[in-house]
Order: structure tokens, then C-alpha cells, then sequence
């Protein structure tokens, strides 16, 4: 008999979170900073931290385990992914897969593209392309994509 399949949800996410919040984002991001020399752990926490809006933040949660965090906010006609961190072990795993679904569920009931970014040379750059997102900028530190609810195909 196959094993069951892992419980993924949503919990959310208060102020008070904000150091395993920080630990997580610093665990998830330290390779891809590092390839670009740019780690640094009192700038990843002052990042987070000045983007810390428990409102529009969850949890990602594997069988009572957190093991990522999602932040999605209203971005002018568009809602803005700013983060989604995995923790390594939870990588690979169809996690951020899921999440992803999620997000793009919520822009199709709210009829609002998605935008994000992510850095360059970050694995994530693939997994966003995989999943429908369309590169559409760049910079030197950021690669800018958007996942059209236009763009689907009705069947």
C-alpha cells in the first residue's frame, strides 16, 4: 500500500513570527545570495522586516511542520508574490508547487495576475518558468516575472 500523502495547508502568520520567519528566509536564500555574494544575514532580517505584513503573509505547512512561508499582497491591478521560501529539506517535494496552485487560484477568483521576482542564478528562475510565469524584466539583482490569468487557455 503507497504511503499517504503529506497535508500541505496555510496557517497564518503574526509579528511574533518574525525570528522563525527570519531563519527560514535566511536557510532558504543563503545559496543563491551566496553564488551572487550578496548574504548577508543582517540585511536578509532588515529586508523581512520591512516587509513584515503578518496580514498578507501564511505559513506553508507539511503535517504540522512549517516548512515555508508565502507572502501575496494587492499590488495595483495585480497581486505582488514577494515571498516564497522553502526550507531545503522541504524542496523538491512538490511543496512550492502546491503553494504556487494557491496563489494562482486566488489571482483567478480575484481575476488579478501575479508578479514576483526572483534572483539570478536562483534555481527558482525554472520552477516560476515551469509553472507559466513569463520573465518580462531585469535587473542586475532581480529577474522580474508575471503569470497572466489572460494567458490561460479556457478548455
Amino acid at each position: 500500500m503507497p504511503a499517504p500523502l503529506p497535508r500541505i495547508y496555510f496557517e497564518p502568520v503574526v509579528a511574533e513570527d518574525f525570528e522563525s520567519l527570519a531563519a527560514l528566509r535566511e536557510t532558504a536564500l543563503r545559496e543563491s545570495l551566496g553564488r551572487l555574494g550578496l548574504f548577508s544575514q543582517e540585511r536578509s532580517r532588515d529586508r523581512l522586516r520591512s516587509n513584515l505584513r503578518p496580514e498578507f503573509m501564511r505559513h506553508i505547512v507539511q503535517d504540522g511542520e512549517r516548512v515555508g512561508l508565502l507572502t501575496l499582497w494587492p499590488q495595483g491591478d495585480a497581486l505582488k508574490l514577494q515571498h516564497l521560501h522553502l526550507a531545503p529539506e522541504a524542496q523538491g517535494r512538490g511543496i512550492g508547487a502546491w503553494a504556487l496552485e494557491q496563489v494562482k487560484a486566488e489571482a483567478r477568483a480575484k481575476g488579478r495576475d501575479v508578479n514576483l521576482e526572483a534572483l539570478p542564478q536562483s534555481d527558482a528562475n525554472r520552477f516560476y518558468l515551469r509553472d507559466g510565469f513569463v520573465k518580462v524584466g531585469e535587473e542586475e539583482f532581480d529577474i522580474f516575472y508575471r503569470w497572466s490569468v489572460s494567458q490561460e487557455v479556457v478548455a
